[in-house]
């Protein structure tokens, strides 16, 4: 039998990346996966593919930064599916500048993206993972860890990931008999929120010697919504090639 027989999953910022990997992965074993995002494009051509190698999958066009296509999001998934099992936020924006030239229109953006859309999605969601004693991965950075402060400047982005690492430790614990909520930490991943594709400087970063690529992340997704962690909550889980030793 397959890990994820029977789950539903819904999986934000889908249309790429590591949500890309894991709508694929999370298929694959057996879930009948939700994916989200805001380009429709992308997100019902992965819908498709997912669907051509005989797995269910529909993508569902949200923002997770706006609360009223959230709660469409909800209805559907309540009308077409009837209950979740399994929620991983992982939409996000990297944007990076000196701390002079930071707006305020960066700020917000990041924040609404990486830290008020996780906010938004546990809130309404919470309840349907209660009912079938769910689980949350929401997707952090190794950036956003205490000990971690590298990144001349990753201002915006790391501390939005610290946010959402202090989130996930609460919400773990406060629902804790009923959901299990962890967190992953990557490193360097080779997906598209990095426009500089030169990933020559992070040369001597990463103790692995080498970025990771989105299907590994995935996999360590999977573990944490299978059985297999049965018995772990409140995780904040570096993936990162040793970055953050």
């Amino acid at each position: 039998m397959k890990k994820l027989e029977n789950k539903i999953a819904l999986i934000t910022g889908a249309t790429s990346g590591i949500g890309e990997s894991c709508a694929e992965l999370l298929a694959s074993e057996g879930a009948a996966v939700i994916l989200t995002g805001r380009n429709k494009e992308r997100g019902t051509a992965v819908a498709n593919r997912i669907c051509g190698q005989g797995k269910t999958a529909v993508f569902i066009q949200c923002d997770v930064t706006k609360e009223q296509e959230i709660l469409a999001l909800k209805n559907r998934v309540i009308k077409e599916f009837g209950k979740l099992d399994i929620l991983i936020n992982n939409a996000g924006i990297l944007i990076t500048n000196k701390l002079e030239d930071i707006t305020e229109e960066e700020w917000q953006q990041t924040y609404d993206v990486n830290v008020k859309g996780y906010f938004f999605m546990t809130r309404h969601f919470i309840g349907m993972l209660q009912e079938s004693n769910g689980v949350i991965v929401n997707d952090a950075s190794v950036t956003g860890l205490p000990t971690f402060v590298q990144g001349a400047a990753s201002y915006m982005y790391s501390s939005s990931k610290a946010a959402v690492i202090q989130f996930t430790k609460l919400c773990a614990k406060n629902y804790a008999k009923e959901v299990r909520i962890n967190c992953i930490c990557p490193g360097i991943v080779d997906t598209p929120i990095y426009t500089n594709r030169d990933f020559s400087r992070f040369d001597g970063k990463i103790p692995m010697g080498r970025v990771a690529q989105p299907e590994e992340i995935a996999k360590a997704v999977l573990f944490l919504v299978s059985d297999d962690a049965s018995y772990i909550t409140g995780v904040a889980l570096p993936i990162d090639g040793g970055m953050a030793i």
